[in-house]
């Protein structure tokens, strides 16, 4: 049961993570002043949901990684956790900062905001693109581990 919470939730993060990915080449040709506008519209929820849904799937891992220590799924699975703590931490290294001076910027006025936006888009982007592949490793590396664990019980019937 451990197993389908974890990849459940991991799979929940993983699908906003691929949707900034494939919104990325069109927000990237959007001129400064429209993509604030979307920009600083757009993410409300996946903040709002997306980030708690992040932090629990890394701790049900950490949690699934403990859970398996003996068995031969273990290592996949670490490694997967790590991947998803490692996402985490390129989201608070890369995207935080710039949503943080993003919204300073955004109380000064509307003509500082359009410059910080257009300074600040690609860390923004490109951040999270860096997230999402960590996750995406991760979240293969957790399933990988699923069906090694899997095949060995098959292996010993």
């Amino acid at each position: 049961m451990w197993w389908l919470v974890t990849l459940l939730i991991a799979a929940l993060g993983l699908v906003m993570g691929g949707a900034h990915v494939l919104e990325l080449p069109v927000r990237m040709q959007y001129e400064p002043e429209f993509y604030m506008q979307v920009t600083s519209t757009l993410y409300l929820y996946f903040g709002l949901a997306g980030g708690p849904i992040q932090v629990i799937a890394f701790v049900a891992a950490a949690m699934l990684t403990w859970l398996l220590r003996h068995h031969v799924a273990f290592r996949s699975t670490l490694a997967g956790s790590v991947c998803l703590g490692l996402s985490l931490v390129l989201w608070f290294l890369l995207v935080q900062p710039v949503n943080a001076a993003w919204a300073d910027a955004l109380q000064t006025g509307s003509a500082d905001a359009v410059q910080a936006y257009a300074q600040l888009r690609s860390r923004w982007e490109y951040g999270h693109v860096a997230a999402f592949v960590a996750w995406c490793l991760g979240f293969t590396l957790l399933l990988n581990g699923l069906l090694r664990e899997a095949f060995a019980a098959s292996s010993k019937d």
